[in-house]
């Protein structure tokens, strides 16, 4: 068995309270923050350690807000800061760069709550105007844009479904 130096409580505590944030404050992301959200990043898990992915880390608010025109329910994007644009490779990782890019956009999230950052899954876009706009090749996929920042108040918890719900066993 691998013993971990983390304590296993912090880390679900972490899991738990990290939210979905949809108001920022205008306070900007110091380098040191995007280094190790961005580090966090490297180490996520792909299929075969392919890495399908690459990060475009825009800072300019003339691309963010037009990247925000782009996200359909997420308007709010122009507020935040920073957005880390999560892209894959679809050679890499044809039958994977979707999941791939799917645990990696999640590492981000939950490396930034750890750094007092607030994040949201962009989900519903117009993925193919944002690729022109970040100058994305044929071969590349626009999984997500996360905006990153300070929250302006942190959202409660949602409802999640008990445990005896979702899970049953084959012994």
């Amino acid at each position: 068995m691998v013993k971990s130096k983390m304590n296993s409580e912090d880390v679900l505590r972490l899991m738990k309270e990290r939210r979905s944030v949809r108001a920022f404050k205008e306070d900007p992301v110091s380098d040191e923050a995007i280094e190790k959200i961005l580090e966090a990043a490297r180490w996520c898990q792909s299929a075969s350690n392919n890495q399908p992915w690459r990060f475009i880390v825009i800072k300019n608010k003339d691309i963010i807000k037009k990247l925000s025109k782009f996200a359909i329910y997420g308007s709010f994007v122009k507020q935040a800061p920073l957005v880390i644009a999560i892209v894959a490779n679809k050679d890499t990782a044809p039958n994977w760069f979707i999941h791939d890019t799917s645990m990696v956009s999640h590492q981000i999230c939950l490396m930034a709550w750890s750094l007092g950052l607030g994040t949201c899954w962009i989900g519903s876009m117009n993925r193919d105007k944002a690729a022109e706009l970040l100058g994305l090749n044929a071969e590349e996929h626009l999984t997500t844009i996360l905006p990153i920042g300070y929250p302006k108040s942190i959202p409660g918890p949602t409802p999640r479904k008990e445990l005896q719900e979702l899970v049953s066993y084959l012994e």
